[in-house]
């Protein structure tokens, strides 16, 4: 599956677009996380608890992008996007969405 964040996709065409495709998830920090997270705060700095998580989260939600682009037939995914927001104190949603393509090389 190509996934790219651009209209097009280098050295191939569109052939059919199937519609717009996404991979959400929902992830808590914990409360481990968050004693660690609340204590590097006090200091400053890079927060790495949240920082790994929110990676692990956008890896997940593309991966459930590329699993619904194939349900669709897809055998592409333009114009890729992240969004987040927080639900509540403790929860990050990560959504992955884009259009679902059929591509063919030049």
């Amino acid at each position: 599956m190509i996934v790219v964040t651009t209209e097009n996709v280098a050295n191939h065409r569109v052939r059919e677009t199937l519609g717009q495709c996404f991979g959400v998830v929902v992830r808590s920090r914990g409360l481990g996380g968050n004693i660690m997270a609340g204590l590097r705060s006090l200091v400053g700095g890079e927060i790495v608890e949240y920082t790994r998580m929110l990676e692990e989260a956008r890896r997940h939600a593309v991966d459930r992008l590329v699993a619904n682009a194939t349900m669709m037939g897809a055998n592409a995914v333009t114009m890729m996007r992240f969004d987040s927001s927080e639900m509540g104190q403790t929860m990050s949603e990560v959504v992955a969405y884009g259009t679902a393509v059929i591509v063919e090389p030049l």
